[in-house]
């Protein structure tokens, strides 16, 4: 005998139903985890799962905001050029204003919002010429994502722009720096994934982006500002590109036209892993955010494992990328959705 849950499968009386698209993920994250306790007992040591989830914070910061611009129907491939050109002004702005205000707190805090008005500014850029010029996002980022980077190679004059000594070690505990023995990457992670949760999910600005990766054509019938709402997908995926950028720069204390490559590969594979559809429509901070720790966590075990080399890791997450995609398309074909 069985029971008949609406809108889904019949299933067995006493049998516990899995959503594999919603934990299937977590799922996933438990394995690699075991995987890498098994190749290396070092794994689930306190300093390097601390060091892999700072590292995770970057592309995890810039993912979710990428969840929003895809569940919307977009997509931008300027994230690492644009995190690149950010860093590259913070540094250079940061370093002019050692003469007027000294090597400070003042110095590093109008650094930090000028980079945080400048990934505004390049996310309103790709939002607008893709919505109202009707060009492809594809298009568009691919292009922005070329002049990012040749514009921050241009003002390192090829070589690498260095942060002024005396301000990198006021700044340096945004990312060496912990807070009740967690490390400060790692609690804005966690702070932005919760607010990227409360809202997509909990407001009407999520909704309706929802709405327009679902159908773009009805959300205009239903009186949604589509070009509006696609806009800001594109200047939240900025401000978090800007927010990734503040705390990866105290890292190394500079940026060159290297700085940032691959992370729109890794940020769109976050997303991806997550169970956000590629095609729009439908997105999952959580599922995002295990995806960030995924990738890294695949870095981690190349490095702890002579198996494979590390050099191989775009390798394994483009396989990811193809292989998450096909599944995805898979489940499509099978549910009718």
């Amino acid at each position: 005998m069985s029971i008949v849950v609406p809108d889904s499968k019949p299933i067995k009386r006493g049998s516990i139903p899995l959503d594999l698209k919603t934990w299937g993920p977590f799922v996933a994250l438990i394995a690699l985890a075991l995987l890498g306790a098994l190749i290396n007992p070092a794994f689930l040591g306190l300093d390097n799962l601390s060091n892999m989830l700072t590292r995770s914070a970057f592309i995890g910061i810039i993912a979710i905001g990428a969840t929003f611009v895809i569940t919307a129907g977009g997509l931008d491939l300027s994230v690492g050029s644009m995190a690149a050109f950010i860093a590259g002004v913070m540094i250079i702005l940061m370093n002019s204003l050692v003469e007027q205000f000294g090597p400070g707190l003042t110095t590093v805090l109008l650094g930090v919002g000028a980079s945080l008005i400048l990934g505004l500014c390049a996310g309103f850029i790709n939002g607008m010429v893709t919505t109202k010029g009707k060009i492809e996002a594809f298009i568009v980022t691919l292009g922005t994502m070329g002049i990012y980077r040749s514009l921050v190679t241009y003002l390192a004059d090829g070589g690498t722009l260095s942060l002024d000594w005396g301000v990198r070690d006021i700044y340096r505990p945004v990312y060496y720096g912990h807070l009740m023995g967690i490390p400060i990457p790692v609690l804005v992670f966690l702070l932005v994934a919760v607010a990227g949760y409360i809202l997509l999910n909990h407001t009407r600005f999520g909704r309706y982006c929802f709405a327009i990766g679902s159908n773009e054509k009805v959300a205009e019938y239903s009186a949604i500002h589509v070009d509006r709402i696609k806009t800001m997908t594109y200047m939240l995926q900025g401000v978090c590109v800007a927010l990734a950028t503040i705390i990866y720069v105290p890292r190394l204390g500079s940026a060159s036209g290297a700085t940032g490559v691959l992370w729109e590969l890794e940020a769109i594979a976050a997303v991806i892993i997550g169970g956000t559809m590629l095609k729009g429509g439908h997105g999952r901070i959580w599922g995002t955010v295990v995806g960030a720790i995924m990738l890294t966590m695949i870095g981690n075990i190349l490095n702890l494992t002579d198996a494979i080399s590390n050099y191989l890791n775009g390798t394994v997450q483009g396989i990811i990328i193809i292989v998450a995609v096909y599944l995805q398309r898979a489940s499509w074909r099978k549910t009718g959705t």
